[in-house]
């Protein structure tokens, strides 16, 4: 994909992602211009005939009430802006903000924004020359949309503050502009209200984060499997009749996931037979039914988020069909909220269950493995202090996923007496997936130790591969040495789905 086409409608999480972070250049399609300079010729109507419009010839908020003559409405969408940009907070990251831009500009090219289109053409021109704004990420209260940021970002179109350079400093944005080309953009009727009156700063996180998640809960089966495999646990929990009787679709999709990393496993045959444990403990026998949770969890968060990205935001709406600005509630972020805290939980509990699996293996009274997976234990702490890493990003995890979405706090002298906190739960959700992250490779980093143990039989078609590419870049940990860079090297594998990748080629594709 060279080049993405977007109108409102068709734009998907991975298009999405493919523009953060792959740097795909982004144009308005065709279809979209009519229906956007249709709901622009509108606004222009209902200013030459000094109509008293919300939004347009009105305050804001509680100020709704006050009328603005016309030969003031460029003051007060600048006002607007220059007032609402007032964040505080480390940055949102980079390639968070280019997607903070492009779901502005899809929602944007709907066409019931009253936008003109050379405004919207001017923020796709500063995304596709990577002029990205420094936004703060504390501030909105994710009702009346995520004003703080989206604020921030218009001044970045106004020529006002810092913008990133590509190695990650920053410069003022009019000093980019003017190198790109690009005039500062004077905002006209509605324009100021248009841009910021949006879910898109949560909606960026959680769109980001949902695209992850849906590589680690994948990769969390991979983790997983190689733990059960050096464990010597059974494969019987992922008996497809099991779960045709309990028929959620994620459970079996993990089920059947562990059957086929596991296949051919020379060290799953050495004990089918004369094994003198029962049934394994929960964290092995129990990972369908856990990781399939948190797998239909991100399928419905991801249902949420096609609805939400291809959806106008804004308030008050004009429909140009019949000729009505009409006054609602489509920038309230209660429906990504409670999907934010949602995907928070599920993937909260993919690590939970990971660090007991960790904790299964450095356990030598669980596992019948040396203490610590070390042979010189005493002398050697082996891998002792991963585990205790491990147990406080989930520790984290349990503080961060407490809901955001239960709170509410009255702004705006109680004229906005209902505000869904989306902003605070789509970070959250995104800090809780990047522990998430490092949970899943410390316990890839153990189970590879495990696995050391059963030499020379060999491993499952999956997880052969997956102990392969751990072990080209972390060898066998026979002495104490500094295991940050071990764990270091196996994260960059997970984030960049290298481990997923190589067995995917190999295997096909898993669900």
């Amino acid at each position: 994909m060279n080049t993405l086409r977007i109108d409102g409608n068709s734009l998907t999480l991975e298009m999405a992602m493919s523009v953060a972070e792959k740097g795909v250049q982004v144009e308005l399609a065709e279809e979209a211009r009519p229906r956007m300079q249709a709901s622009r010729d509108l606004v222009e109507k209902w200013v030459r005939d000094n109509k008293v419009m919300y939004g347009i010839t009105t305050g804001f908020g509680e100020f709704s009430n006050v009328h603005i003559g016309t030969d003031k409405l460029e003051e007060l969408q600048r006002n607007l802006i220059i007032s609402h940009a007032v964040g505080c907070g480390d940055p949102i990251p980079k390639s968070i903000t280019r997607l903070l831009m492009l779901l502005r500009a899809n929602a944007l090219a709907k066409g019931y924004s009253g936008i003109r289109i050379q405004t919207v053409q001017h923020l796709l021109d500063m995304l596709n020359r990577d002029i990205v704004p420094v936004i703060p990420s504390q501030g909105s209260v994710g009702s009346s949309g995520d004003l703080v940021q989206l604020a921030h970002l218009v001044c970045g179109m106004m020529g006002l503050e810092q913008c990133w350079t590509e190695d990650g400093g920053t410069r003022p944005s009019a000093e980019a502009l003017k190198e790109a080309g690009l005039d500062p953009v004077r905002l006209s009727a509605k324009e100021g209200l248009a841009l910021i009156n949006g879910t898109q700063m949560m909606t960026a996180y959680l769109t980001y984060t949902t695209v992850r998640a849906k590589s680690l809960i994948r990769q969390a089966d991979i983790s997983g499997a190689m733990t059960l495999e050096g464990l010597l646990g059974t494969t019987n929990a992922a008996d497809p009749r099991l779960h045709e009787v309990r028929p959620h679709p994620g459970q079996q999709a993990a089920a059947r996931n562990l059957l086929r990393l596991l296949q051919e496993s020379e060290i799953r045959e050495s004990h089918r037979e004369g094994h003198d444990v029962v049934q394994d403990a929960y964290s092995l026998r129990c990972m369908p039914q856990v990781h399939g949770a948190s797998r239909d969890a991100i399928d419905y968060v991801e249902q949420v988020l096609l609805r939400e990205i291809n959806s106008a935001t804004d308030n008050p709406l004009i429909f140009a069909d019949s000729e009505q600005l009409l006054e609602g509630g489509n920038f309230h972020g209660q429906p990504v909220a409670l999907a934010a805290d949602f995907l928070g939980i599920a993937l909260s509990e993919v690590a939970n269950i990971s660090e007991r699996r960790i904790e299964r293996m450095v356990n030598g009274k669980l596992s019948g493995l040396p203490r610590f997976l070390t042979e010189k234990g005493g002398l050697n702490s082996g891998l002792m202090i991963a585990q205790y890493t491990a147990a406080s990003l989930v520790s984290e995890n349990k503080v961060l996923a407490h809901p955001a979405s239960v709170d509410s706090i009255p702004t705006s002298a109680n004229q906005e007496d209902h505000n869904s906190m989306g902003s605070i739960g789509a970070r959250k959700a995104w800090q809780i997936m990047r522990n998430v992250e490092n949970v899943l490779s410390i316990e890839m980093l153990t189970a590879a130790q495990a696995l050391d143990f059963h030499t020379p039989l060999d491993k499952g078609c999956g997880t052969r591969i997956a102990y392969d590419v751990i072990r080209e870049r972390v060898t066998h940990l026979d002495e104490d040495r500094l295991l940050y860079e071990d764990v270091r090297k196996v994260a960059d594998l997970v984030q960049k789905n290298t481990i997923l990748e190589h067995i995917e080629r190999k295997i096909g594709a898993l669900e």
